[in-house]
C-alpha cells in the first residue's frame, strides 16, 4: 500500500503488501519483501535488498554511497534480512569494491541514529543501541549487543554473544561470549546472563569461563593460552569458535582488565 505522496521508481520491486508512508523515496534497483513497513521520509537508494516483515522508521537512509574516498562508483549493494527493525535516522551505506556489499542480518534491532558504514557485515539477532557507529568493514557476529554511543574502529570483529558497554571505543577485536567494558575496552567477564537466555547449559557456561580464565586470568600471553586450551580442553563448538576467532584476528583481541 503506497501513499500518494510517496515516490517509488517504476523499476523497484516492492511486494504487494508493503506499507509505504508519505514522503518516502524508493529508487530503482530496490527489492522489498512481503510485510515490510516503510515509515515516512525514509530514503532507499539503488542497490538495496530488504527482506520480509521489516520495519523501517522515519528518517532512515539506506543505500547511500559509501563515505570512502576509494569508492569509484562501482556497483554495490545493501542486503537486509527478514524481521529486522531499523529505527529513526539510521544510515546504512552501500559496499565498495572491497566486499561489494553491506549486510545486516535477520531479527536485528538498529536503534535510532545508528550508522553502518560500507562493507560491514552484521549477523542475525544483533542489537545496536542508539547512536552506535560502525566504521567500514566491521564484522558483528550473531547475538551481539553493542551499548549506546559505542564507536567501532574500521576492520574490527566483534564475536557472537558479546555484550559491550555503552559509550565504548572498540579498537580491538572482541572474542565471543564475553562482556567488555571500561576504558580502554577490556574483558570484564562472561556474558552468562545472555547465554542463559539463549539456553546455554550451566556446563557450557562453565566451559566458556574456563577458556577465558586461561586467556585473561592466569598470567599467560595469548599464544600460551591458546596452546594450553588446545592441549588440555576437549574440542567443542564453543572452544573451537573462540580459538578460531583468536587465530583469525587481524587487529588482536582486547586485553584483560588491569586494575590501577
Amino acid at each position: 500500500m503506497k501513499q500518494p505522496l510517496a515516490y517509488v521508481h517504476p523499476e523497484a520491486r516492492v511486494a504487494d503488501n508493503v506499507v509505504i508512508e508519505p514522503f518516502v523515496s524508493i529508487d530503482k534497483d530496490v527489492v522489498i519483501g512481503e510485510g515490510t513497513r516503510i515509515g515516512s521520509s525514509v530514503t532507499i537508494m539503488p542497490g538495496v535488498r530488504i527482506g520480509k516483515n521489516c520495519r523501517i522508521f522515519p528518517g532512515a537512509v539506506i543505500g547511500a554511497e559509501p563515505q570512502d574516498l576509494k569508492f569509484r562508483g562501482e556497483y554495490t549493494t545493501v542486503e537486509i534480512g527478514d524481521n529486522t527493525t531499523i529505527r529513526e535516522s539510521v544510515t546504512i551505506n552501500r559496499g565498495t569494491a572491497a566486499k561489494g556489499k553491506t549486510v545486516v542480518g535477520s531479527n536485528c534491532l538498529l536503534m535510532a541514529y545508528v550508522h553502518v558504514a560500507h562493507d560491514c557485515v552484521v549477523g542475525n539477532n544483533v542489537i545496536l543501541v542508539n547512536s552506535t557507529q560502525l566504521a567500514g568493514e566491521v564484522v558483528i557476529d550473531d547475538f551481539a549487543i553493542l551499548g549506546g554511543m559505542s564507536a567501532v574502529h574500521q576492520f574490527v570483529h566483534v564475536g557472537s554473544h558479546v555484550m559491550i558497554s555503552g559509550g565504548s571505543l572498540v579498537r580491538k577485536d572482541v572474542p565471543p561470549y564475553i562482556k567488555a567494558g571500561r576504558e580502554p575496552l577490556a574483558y570484564v567477564g562472561i556474558n552468562s546472563i545472555g547465554l542463559r537466555r539463549r539456553n546455554y547449559s550451566n556446563e557450557k557456561i562453565r566451559e566458556v569461563q574456563e577458556i577465558y580464565r586461561y586467556i585473561y586470568q592466569k598470567g599467560l600471553n595469548i599464544s600460551q593460552a591458546v596452546e594450553i586450551i588446545e592441549a588440555e580442553m576437549p574440542a567443542s563448538p564453543e572452544r573451537d569458535e573462540v580459538l578460531l576467532f583468536i587465530k583469525d584476528s587481524k587487529r588482536g583481541i582486547i586485553r584483560g582488565y588491569l586494575p590501577d
